[in-house]
Parts: C-alpha cells; sequence; structure tokens
C-alpha cells in the first residue's frame, strides 16, 4: 500500500472519530437523541470502512469523494453557529486531508516531468 493510501486510511478513520466525538461528546443535539445524530452522520462512513477493510482498490477514491461532502458541512457549520465553529473547521480540515490524500497518487502522475517525445 503506498503512502498516499495509509494516509487516505488515517485520514478516513480520523473522520469517522471525529463524527463520533462532536455529534455525541462535544456539540451533542438538544432537540434529537445524540445517538441518533451521531448514527446518521458516521453511517456515510461505513461503506468506505468496509471497502477498507475488504482491501478494495477503490476505497480512496470514495472515501475522497464523500469527504467532499464533510467539507461542505464544516464549513456550513463552521460560518452559520458561531458557539461551535472550531468543530466546523476541524470537520472541514480533516476532509481536506483526506481529499488530498486520497488524490496525491493521480496529482503526481499528472503533473511529474516526462520525457520529451523524440519526433521524426
Amino acid at each position: 500500500m503506498s503512502l498516499s493510501k495509509r494516509w487516505t486510511v488515517l485520514g478516513i478513520i480520523a473522520l469517522l472519530a471525529y463524527q463520533i466525538f462532536w455529534h455525541s461528546l462535544m456539540a451533542p443535539p438538544e432537540s434529537v437523541a445524540a445517538w441518533l445524530v451521531t448514527f446518521l452522520f458516521a453511517l456515510p462512513l461505513i461503506p468506505v470502512c468496509i471497502l477498507l477493510m475488504m482491501k478494495h482498490r477503490t476505497f480512496a477514491f470514495w472515501g475522497g469523494t464523500l469527504a467532499l461532502f464533510y467539507f461542505c458541512h464544516g464549513v456550513m457549520e463552521a460560518w452559520t453557529l458561531p458557539e461551535i465553529w472550531p468543530l466546523g473547521i476541524g470537520e472541514a480540515l480533516i476532509s481536506v486531508w483526506v481529499i488530498m490524500a486520497a488524490s496525491w497518487d493521480g496529482m503526481r502522475a499528472r503533473f511529474s516531468k516526462k520525457p520529451a517525445e523524440k519526433t521524426a
């Protein structure tokens, strides 16, 4: 497994742990059961974790794609709720970590210097 995939694994696990930490411990909802909100926010990450445990080759792609939604949620929470803005920023930062790690190999292949082609 490449280094970028290992960083992606760490980021996905961190994002899952962050959802549990945020919605059950740091800022539990007042009107709904905390376990329900925690479950609903962690639920999209479960298929990615299953792909990860199966060592499926597309886990990084799906983790990065899903992290885009968590990024949007983190920015929205940081922007609209001033009392918990650090939690939203934390979620956005972890999401950027996952997105960058998941796409690192592709970006390196795309922007690496290629040998000049000979013309006849």
